[in-house]
């Protein structure tokens, strides 16, 4: 065989393989990919969380306060109860409440949630849901947030330190 002709046969078997394996990763990529209409949204984010009582209470006394004052019910997702957890870790072993890296979570949201604006509120010390709760409707900027009209959803994480006091990040998202 002629060494031109044995070039050309290898160039030609090489253009196949590439030819087939771009037909397939056509296949591939259009028959696998999830269209962002918004059906998926749980699937691709959510996680499994397991809400305290005290949790419970205060998702329901803010949503209870915001109906009161004509806002919309806010939706609990497990998504942001999983960047509040990290943060109430964080300000137990610093031993205050804090904002602390709330870009991270802010960012995280965005990317995870598809949150378009994140609020945060903080506390630390109450003992009761019903306590925590009005020490931020007292506060002007907290209920701000707690009555945002723009919110959609909220998470929270509340854990106690060695001594009992809790310390709480509840944090909210417009999507």
């Amino acid at each position: 065989m002629q060494p031109f002709l044995f070039f050309n046969l290898i160039i030609m078997k090489v253009q196949n393989r590439i030819s087939s394996l771009l037909i397939i990763l056509v296949i591939l990529v259009t028959s696998c990919v999830q269209e962002d209409d918004g059906i998926y949204f749980n699937e691709r984010f959510e996680t499994s969380i397991s809400y305290t009582e005290m949790e419970y209470k205060i998702f329901e006394l803010v949503n209870n306060h915001r109906e009161s004052v004509g806002a919309s019910r806010l939706n609990i997702l497990n998504v942001i109860s999983s960047e509040a957890i990290p943060h109430t870790d964080y300000m137990l072993l610093k031993g205050e409440a804090s904002h602390d890296n709330f870009e991270d979570r802010f960012l995280n949201l965005k990317m995870n949630a598809e949150a378009i604006k994140v609020s945060e509120n903080v506390a630390y010390g109450y003992s009761t849901a019903e306590a925590v709760v009005q020490a931020w409707l007292r506060s002007p900027r907290h209920k701000d947030v707690i009555e945002g009209e723009e919110f959609t959803d909220f998470g929270i994480s509340t854990k106690a330190n060695t001594e009992g006091k809790n310390y709480f990040t509840h944090i909210f998202i417009e999507r």
